[in-house]
């Protein structure tokens, strides 16, 4: 079986529980979820609301960097979903999750998975502020 059990980006609500179900192994002696969701502030602003946008490769580039993930760590399974289009405050924007034999490995996992997902993911976040501004981040 395949070590990279989940990828997706899409519009819908996530659910945590689909990505934990997907990284769920019988052999693994941890496993490790990281779930994102949108913040009431950024930066000492007040965010209202924000929308994600993805470039049209962005499911390649993050098939790319689970690869990475997989072929550096030894995983039983690896999972990340995000979410595009209009969140509110308190949505989940991101979920990811790394299963395997120790519990180490599986924290280690989970950080890269999403450390390197941001950074090279094309997804970026169109933020509005409670004092009428907004910015872009993560747009090159």
């Amino acid at each position: 079986m395949d070590v990279i059990r989940l990828l997706d980006v899409r519009h819908e609500p996530l659910s945590v529980d689909e990505v934990l179900t997907a990284v769920t192994d019988r052999g693994a002696g941890g496993t490790v979820v990281f779930v994102g969701t949108v913040r009431e502030a950024d930066g000492g602003r007040g965010v209202t609301s924000l929308d994600y946008e993805a470039h049209p490769t962005v499911s390649e580039v993050l098939r790319s960097v689970a690869e990475k993930v997989a072929a550096g760590t030894p995983l039983r399974a690896l999972a990340a979903v995000h979410r595009v289009g209009h969140l509110e405050i308190g949505d989940v924007a991101v979920v990811v999750a790394a299963a395997a034999d120790h519990r180490q490995e599986a924290f280690a996992a989970c950080r890269q998975l999403i450390d390197d997902l941001k950074r090279e993911v094309p997804i970026w976040k169109h933020q509005r502020f409670d004092d009428g501004g907004e910015e872009w981040v993560g747009s090159p």
